[in-house]
């Protein structure tokens, strides 16, 4: 009875440590890469990142509890090496955050699920087969089509009617989708009497020289086109507008806020906390195929006025009426 026992308690505790493992391995967090195009110290960009968290919280995802986020920030010249160590690290998925920063993903691998964000039309930039049906291992949220380069056109000569001719002003190596834009732009400008100017640049010194050449003739403007680069230099372009006087449209709300004159565009915030729900579907077994693409359907206006006084515009009350926020 008492050799019984002893038997009966041995494969007890066997059978106990054999399933030890496989507890242990069930409660490992679920680990996923973010690539990232852009500056870790900037604050927009750690902002987001929380949206992002805070997305993923409201799902059940903790980073340092149930998941574990790597996060790899790069410049131009680092995202090919730091896309390839991501994959070599083995992630269920990588969230690739800006063109860019997709290209490099998608080059790295075809296999580990994608999800974009900061993208520029993904199906004519051959991301995607199509929004219904992305195919591959690629989805995520667009954030432009190539028709609102026209409608940044004419929301610029709304607030700033003598303007008569502009300057539309990108880095074409990290807006190599800088040309979707300019079609429209270009029957904008027609139809608003308005002499477009396209200036590729490069560095800051280039992009001093293009502001310059467009301020050298009364009544110019400047379109900046969403772009990593433009983006990192932000608060620079922004000075160099107003010291030279030129009325400037911009993409996302934080450059009104922090000094630019107008920005129309998407709520970064929000697409960033919606970018969770497709990591949460995946981390529970979705295809990124059959996972249509999203394009944003809100979008906010945010006018300067301090920089309008500053500039000596008088934002007609039309536009007023139609400003999702005014900064004082």
């Amino acid at each position: 009875m008492r050799d019984m026992k002893r038997r009966e308690f041995i494969s007890l505790l066997g059978g106990a440590a054999a399933a030890w493992p496989l507890a242990a391995w069930a409660q490992q967090p679920r680990r996923i890469g973010v690539l990232l195009n852009s500056d870790a110290t900037d604050p927009e960009m750690q902002s987001r990142n929380k949206a992002f968290e805070a997305g993923l919280r409201d799902l059940g995802w903790v980073d340092g509890r149930n998941l574990t986020i790597d996060y790899r920030w790069a410049d131009a010249s680092s995202l090919r090496s730091q896309a390839a160590e991501l994959v070599a690290s083995k992630p269920e998925l990588i969230v690739a955050i800006t063109t860019p920063a997709l290209a490099a993903a998608q080059r790295a691998t075809g296999t580990i699920p994608v999800v974009f964000n900061s993208v520029t039309d993904p199906v004519a930039q051959g991301f995607v087969a199509s929004l219904a049906r992305p195919g591959g291992n690629s989805t995520g949220f667009g954030h432009w089509q190539s028709t609102m380069g026209g409608k940044w056109l004419e929301l610029l000569k709304e607030i700033a009617p003598q303007m008569t001719h502009v300057a539309v002003v990108f880095n074409p190596d990290t807006a190599t989708y800088s040309g979707l834009f300019l079609p429209a732009m270009e029957t904008a400008a027609q139809s608003l009497a308005v002499m477009q100017t396209i200036s590729p640049i490069r560095d800051s010194a280039g992009m001093e020289r293009a502001l310059a050449a467009v301020a050298a003739q009364p009544n110019g403007g400047l379109v900046l086109l969403p772009d990593p680069f433009n983006f990192s230099i932000r608060r620079e372009i922004m000075a160099l507008a107003l010291r030279y006087r030129l009325p400037a449209i911009y993409q996302y709300g934080n450059f009104a806020r922090e000094g630019g004159l107008i920005s129309y565009g998407i709520d970064p915030l929000d697409v960033y906390r919606r970018t969770a729900t497709y990591v949460d579907r995946i981390l529970n077994g979705a295809e990124p195929a059959d996972l249509p693409v999203q394009l944003p359907t809100k979008f906010e206006l945010v006018i300067n006025l301090k920089t309008a006084k500053a500039l000596a515009l008088t934002i007609p009350q039309a536009v007023l009426l139609r400003a999702d926020e005014l900064i004082e």
